[in-house]
C-alpha cells in the first residue's frame, strides 16, 4: 500500500503526517521544534516511521510546507515544496469541500484565507503583533500555572467574560494582572483573554476580509475552545474545528505530494531511512562578498557532501551544485 508523508515545520511545533492515496490520515506526530528544525525533522521521521513498521505501507511522496519547508525539502527529499496558504488552503476544501474562509492560527503567526469555488482567492497574515499565537497563549498559561491543553477548557466555564485589552501581547498581559489583582475569577479572565484576541485577529488579520460561512479553524491554537466560541460570537457563524486541526498544513502537504507524483514521471525524490536518519547534518552561513548585495548565503551538508544552498539572489551557489558554474567555495 502506498502512502505519501506531509511534513509542516515550523517555528513553534513540527508536524508530520502520512495519508494514502484516498487522502486519509494513517498517522500523525505532533512535536515541538524547541528552536532545532534539523533535530525535529529527524525526530519527527522516526517517530511517523514507527508507527507504520508493522504494516505493508511505502512512502512513494513528500511534501513539505511551513517556515521551514526549504531545509526539511533538503533533509527528506521532497516531491512539493509549497507555502502554508497553500498547504492549509488544500487540506480544509479536502475535507469541506464548501469551504470559504479560513482561520489558521499556529505558534508564531495567523493567517485568514478566502476561497472562492475551492481556489485562494484572497489571504492575509499578522504582521505587527504576535498576540493571539500559540506562544503568547502558552506564556498566560505558564504563567498562571495552567495546562495550556486546560486553557480553553476553563475559559468556556466563565458565566460571564471580562473585558481585556487586545490590541497589544503587552497590554493583554497587563490587563489580565490587574483583572486578578481586582479579584475576577479566573475563567472570566481567560474567556475575557479569547474574547479579546479574536476581536484583535478580525479586526488586524481579518480586516477588510468578508468572513463567510462555512468557516474552518485550524492550526494548534484550534484546540482552544474558548477561543472558537468567542469567534463564533463575533462572526454570528458556526466555525467548524477538523478533527485533526493541528496538523492541516502537514495533511495538506502530503496531499499536493500525492498529486505531484501523479502526474510526475521517474522515481521520487524521497531519501529514504538511512539518508534521513542515520545521518549527521550541519549548517553554515557566511556573507558573500561578490557583488555589492553582500547576501547571507546558507549552506547545508551531510558529512562532507553539500546539499543545498540558499539566500543568494543570483543563485550562483545554488547553481554550483547542477554544474552551472565553476566550482565555488564550500561554506
Amino acid at each position: 500500500m502506498h502512502c505519501y508523508l506531509g511534513a509542516d515545520i515550523g517555528s513553534v511545533s513540527s508536524n508530520f503526517v502520512l495519508v494514502d492515496q484516498g487522502n486519509n490520515l494513517i498517522a500523525k506526530v505532533y512535536l515541538r521544534t524547541q528552536g532545532n528544525p534539523i533535530q525535529a525533522v529527524k525526530e519527527g521521521y522516526k517517530l511517523i516511521r514507527e508507527k507504520i513498521q508493522s504494516s505493508h505501507l511505502k512512502i512513494k511522496g513528500v511534501g513539505t510546507t511551513g517556515s521551514g519547508r526549504l531545509l526539511a525539502a533538503v533533509l527528506l527529499g521532497a516531491d512539493a515544496v509549497k507555502n502554508e496558504i497553500t498547504a492549509h488552503a488544500v487540506a480544509a476544501s479536502c475535507l469541506y469541500p464548501e469551504v470559504r474562509t479560513i482561520i489558521e492560527i499556529g505558534g508564531q503567526d495567523s493567517k485568514i484565507i478566502i476561497l472562492n469555488n475551492g481556489i485562494v482567492n484572497d489571504f492575509a497574515m499578522n504582521t505587527v503583533c504576535a498576540a493571539g499565537t500559540g506562544s503568547f497563549l502558552d506564556q498566560q498559561a505558564a504563567r498562571l500555572n495552567i495546562p495550556i491543553e486546560e486553557f480553553g477548557d476553563i475559559a468556556i466555564k466563565s458565566t460571564q467574560s471580562v473585558r481585556i485589552a487586545g490590541r497589544c501581547g503587552v497590554f493583554a498581559e497587563s490587563d489580565m494582572i490587574h483583572k486578578q489583582q481586582m479579584g475576577y475569577p479566573t475563567p472570566d479572565i481567560l474567556m475575557g483573554l479569547c474574547e479579546a484576541l479574536a476581536r484583535n485577529y478580525l479586526n488586524n488579520v481579518g480586516k477588510g476580509k468578508k468572513i463567510e460561512a462555512p468557516v474552518v479553524f485550524q492550526g494548534g491554537v484550534a484546540a482552544n475552545r474558548g477561543l472558537a466560541k468567542a469567534f463564533e460570537e463575533l462572526v454570528g457563524i458556526k466555525v467548524n474545528v477538523p478533527e485533526h486541526h493541528e496538523v492541516m498544513g502537514a495533511i495538506g502537504s502530503a496531499i499536493l505530494a500525492r498529486e505531484a507524483r501523479e502526474y510526475a514521471t521517474g522515481q521520487s525524490n524521497f531519501k529514504g531511512d538511512d539518508f534521513i536518519i542515520g545521518g549527521e547534518f550541519i549548517t553554515a552561513s557566511q556573507e558573500c562578498r561578490g557583488c555589492p548585495n553582500l547576501c547571507e548565503v546558507v549552506c547545508i551538508r551531510r558529512g562532507s557532501d553539500v546539499l543545498a544552498y540558499w539566500g543568494d539572489r543570483c543563485k550562483k551557489w545554488e547553481n554550483s551544485l547542477s554544474g552551472n558554474t565553476d566550482k565555488l567555495q564550500v561554506i
